[in-house]
């Protein structure tokens, strides 16, 4: 859609808008938007992947919109801080964030007390990039294959150990949905506070699931064993790495996506328009191959696209969660 034929679909939304309740959107379209800097939460601390992706994409999407987009790090509490935040702001689309599939697939049947609700809550605006999994073992451990794996974790159930980046998190649930695929048992080690794979290349634990653009680095210098990828075909940046469903392990492809979200009843010219800057910045030839240096698949989608992931996803790992009796908090 270029900008042209996006005027036209704005002009006929606001034609049909009322004229009681719809008042705030009115006012909002007749303003223009954006017409202040667009506020881009990000629900972990600066430096970590989140992070680094908002940062790619600020720059191109304020060229875009014409105002500045500002990067505002709100982490903690497995992004249930930065989500509680937002769902507060005014749905102007001056205030959007970039989310994990955790925050909306996972943590609702995670923590009893969730102070927010991803159906109700936010509205979608856009997807953004996917990342791949990758099972990966120690190498003080001698397994090099998938095979092995499974053979002496069924012959010590609950000897072998896994690193996570912590409880809820995506490295746990994924490592947690392959055990039970596989019929083994292992032990959990979560780290919270420093990286689980310091742990695993000293030999502190045997075995970790995480995304492929953190461990690809450490396999090529040796410093990890690459056992298989939680994807549909092999990897094209390690096409010697069987993927786990060849290895007879028959599981969900671990979802990895991001998106941008925002309060609940986002007007739809905002909606639109972000989700238009976020497309443009996302064919943007510099931040494509930055993108492709991170190992990140650029998701080209509606609004519908990234709701229609979220309703996926909460449905398989939802149930798992549940089936497994995994609580938070």
């Amino acid at each position: 859609m270029n900008r042209r034929e996006l005027g036209r679909l704005l002009a006929g939304t606001v034609a049909a808008v009322g004229t009681s309740s719809s008042r705030p959107a009115i006012a909002q379209v007749r303003q223009g938007f954006p017409h202040q800097p667009v506020r881009l939460v990000v629900p972990l601390a600066a430096g970590t992947l989140t992070d680094i992706i908002a940062r790619l994409l600020a720059e191109p999407m304020a060229r875009d919109l014409g105002q500045p987009v500002v990067v505002e790090n709100r982490g903690g509490a497995n992004g249930n801080i930065a989500a509680a935040y937002l769902k507060q702001q005014r749905p102007d689309g001056h205030a959007v964030m970039l989310a994990g599939v955790s925050m909306f697939a996972f943590n609702p049947f995670l923590y009893p007390n969730l102070p927010y609700d991803p159906a109700r809550d936010f509205t979608y605006v856009a997807p953004v990039v996917n990342t791949p999994f990758m099972l990966v073992a120690s190498r003080q451990i001698g397994i090099t294959s998938v095979a092995q794996f499974l053979e002496r974790a069924r012959a010590r159930p609950g000897e072998m150990t896994y690193a996570s980046a912590g409880n809820g998190n995506s490295t746990h649930l994924a490592m947690e949905m392959v055990a039970d695929a596989a019929n083994i048992r292992l032990t959990h080690v979560p780290y919270s506070s420093v990286s689980p794979l310091n742990s695993l290349i000293s030999g502190e634990t045997d075995s970790m699931l995480s995304v492929l653009g953190s461990l690809i680095p450490h396999v090529r210098a040796g410093a990890v064993v690459p056992l298989a990828v939680l994807l549909e075909a092999r990897a094209p940046d390690l096409p010697d790495v069987p993927t786990l469903r060849a290895e007879g392990v028959e599981t969900p492809t671990m979802p990895g996506w991001y998106a941008l979200v925002g309060p609940a009843g986002m007007a739809e010219e905002a909606t639109l328009r972000v989700n238009a800057a976020l497309q443009a910045a996302l064919r943007d030839p510099a931040v494509r191959r930055r993108l492709r240096e991170l190992h990140l698949d650029p998701i080209e989608g509606s609004p519908a696209t990234i709701r229609e992931s979220f309703e996926r996803d909460s449905a398989v790992w939802g149930g798992f969660i549940q089936r497994r009796g995994l609580r938070l908090g």
